[in-house]
């Protein structure tokens, strides 16, 4: 009877590794686990439209459904093409799509094309008309209203949104030219522009890749944001990967002791220095999208780390969340230039950075501002900065207790002074 069973379990563990229809490594489009999804699921939600199958025919997304196809319809009309070569180039490329998800779907073969034809034909239309105004239909409401832009560039850019890459450069070879990827990663980057929350490097790391490279558009987006080369070649990030580092106090506490903070316009988001007592960081524009934004591509990041820089915005964020732990330290940040406050409450944007990186693994050794904090925490604990912070700490809290030490300080000077007129009435 046991060998029986131990048969049977042998065959059904070889029918379910049978039906595997993909390897692990080849998946590049998950969901956001419930850990990190549950901290602010409307995050990770599309807003009006859905791109892939895990949001598809969603009650609340299906307005753009007529948007896509109005799009493909133009589109056909205008390069007086039939709609066959589309589906069957794209036809050609569904089992190697398919393989791209990690979690199940139930879209048959047939569904599972006709959406990645509507849903890639939409991107690249949509990015090239962003571009290309003569492209537009005069009465098209995508560009007549704002909000539907602002939702379209925050919802394409989403973890769980997303369809292959290799699929928008097929759809584009056909469209446009072939092989001229990297003008669609011109187009496609062009049209997110405004939902970076600071400056960036387009030119550092995606013109050299492949269309099989580049995951989806969450992947080009965290491709183009890279920390630049001159500040990673200036020796910020060659710590010893072994040496431990401590965090840093906050914006409120390193003022306390003596440290500056600047405004640098001229370098990327993610480049921050520090030096002779001077923080320098890249001004951050703070607005309704810009959580999502970063809860994506700290997403992104926990389901692909890799050597090298791979981490940089969950780094960042962590960077972040030192400096702020209340809205003073906000107002701290904004009075210098460096967070651009578009929310209005400074309390509201002291609580976002202080839950961004709840449930999310990190940083380890790699931290890629470990130097800079062992740089800061080493000015803080000097003795002078140590005596001001105190001193800053218990007694010029407020500008009450700085007035009354200006004025306990008159007081004892008048003191002085009336001492030692006394004593020289009594000597003359």
């Amino acid at each position: 009877m046991e060998t029986n069973h131990t048969m049977q379990a042998c065959t059904n563990l070889s029918q379910k590794l049978t039906q595997l229809s993909f390897i692990q490594s080849e998946c590049t489009i998950y969901k956001v686990h419930s850990h990190l999804r549950n901290i602010n699921i409307r995050a990770y939600e599309p807003e009006v439209i859905s791109i892939g199958p895990y949001h598809f025919d969603k009650d609340n997304l299906k307005m753009m459904e007529d948007h896509k196809l109005r799009y493909l319809h133009l589109l056909l009309q205008h390069k007086n093409d039939n709609i066959e070569k589309y589906v069957s180039t794209i036809g050609t490329l569904e089992q190697e799509a398919r393989k791209c998800y990690a979690e199940p779907f139930s879209l048959n073969a047939t569904e599972f094309i006709e959406m990645l034809v509507l849903d890639g034909c939409f991107v690249v239309e949509l990015v090239r008309k962003c571009n290309m105004i003569y492209l537009r239909e005069k009465n098209d409401p995508i560009f007549h209203m704002d909000w539907i832009i602002n939702s379209l560039q925050r919802d394409l850019m989403l973890f769980e949104n997303q369809i292959p890459f290799f699929v928008l450069c097929k759809l584009f070879d056909l469209i446009e030219v072939p092989n001229q990827h990297s003008r669609l990663k011109y187009l496609l980057l062009s049209f997110f522009d405004i939902l970076y929350p600071g400056k960036v490097y387009r030119e550092n790391s995606t013109n050299g890749s492949s269309s099989h490279e580049i995951k989806h558009l969450l992947d080009l987006i965290h491709s183009s944001c890279r920390p630049s080369i001159d500040w990673l070649d200036s020796g910020q990030e060659k710590n010893d990967k072994r040496k431990k580092w401590r965090f840093i106090n906050s914006a409120t506490g390193l003022r306390e002791a003596n440290v500056k903070f600047e405004r640098n316009e001229g370098v990327n988001l993610f480049d921050v220095r520090f030096k002779d007592g001077t923080m320098i960081l890249a001004p951050l524009t703070v607005e309704d999208r810009t959580e999502s934004f970063l809860r994506n591509l700290i997403a992104y990041e926990q389901y692909f780390q890799d050597t090298g820089q791979s981490n940089f915005v969950t780094d960042y964020v962590k960077f972040l969340d030192c400096l702020i732990d209340s809205s003073r330290d906000v107002e701290i940040l904004s009075r210098c230039g460096i967070i651009d406050n578009w929310l209005g409450d400074n309390e509201v944007v002291a609580n976002m950075f202080n839950k961004l990186t709840d449930s999310v693994a990190g940083p380890g050794n790699d931290f890629i501002y470990a130097e800079i904090f062992d740089s800061v925490n080493k000015h803080c604990n000097k003795r002078r900065n140590r005596w001001v912070a105190k001193l800053r700490r218990n007694y010029l809290n407020s500008p009450w207790a700085v007035i009354s030490i200006l004025v306990a300080v008159v007081l004892l000077l008048l003191t002085v002074t009336q001492t030692v007129f006394s004593v020289l009435q009594v000597v003359v």
